[in-house]
């Protein structure tokens, strides 16, 4: 090789090839974890919320079925209605099956209602056993109300626990 009076031949200069596609750097792998975790905890959010939904459309649905079928003998709409409350009250306290007087009303009393709903509510205790004349469309409308308190309260407590 001649050394030339300029100096050394140099060649161009090459560019190291392209890093590949694959597999993707670490930082990639922890996004795709991070974004398929929010889905799945995204997924299983909107199926409990879907679940609880058709929970209580079942149960408010179960009110109107016990007005079209009980309509027009009240007794017998306010002992199913009365049995409804009791259901849906176990959840809250196990023991609201058997509880009677007093103990049924702070029972019903631990889901945030005004105090005419929960009046209402009482009466539907004595109207099943005397007949005793009662609204029935507000009847209805209480139990309708109580019984949406309580299923939002139980969805509360259900997340604080």
């Amino acid at each position: 090789m001649t050394v030339q009076p300029d100096g050394p031949v140099l060649r161009d200069i090459h560019l190291p090839p392209a890093p590949p596609w694959w597999p993707p750097a670490p930082g990639w792998w922890l996004l795709a974890a991070l974004v398929l975790l929010a889905i799945a905890a995204g997924a299983l959010l909107w199926l409990g919320a879907r679940r609880r939904r058709r929970q209580r459309d079942r149960v408010l649905a179960e009110v109107d079925v016990l007005a079209a079928r009980h309509g027009g003998d009240t007794q017998v709409l306010a002992a199913g209605l009365h049995q409804l409350l009791r259901r849906v009250a176990r959840k809250h306290d196990p023991a609201a099956a058997r509880l009677r007087g007093e103990a049924w009303r702070e029972a019903l009393a631990r889901v945030p209602v005004d105090a005419d709903t929960l009046h209402r509510l009482l009466a539907l205790e004595q109207a099943m056993f005397r007949p005793l004349p009662y609204d029935t469309d507000a009847a209805l409308a209480a139990v309708r109300d109580w019984l949406r308190a309580a299923l939002a309260s139980e969805r509360r407590r259900a997340r604080r626990a």
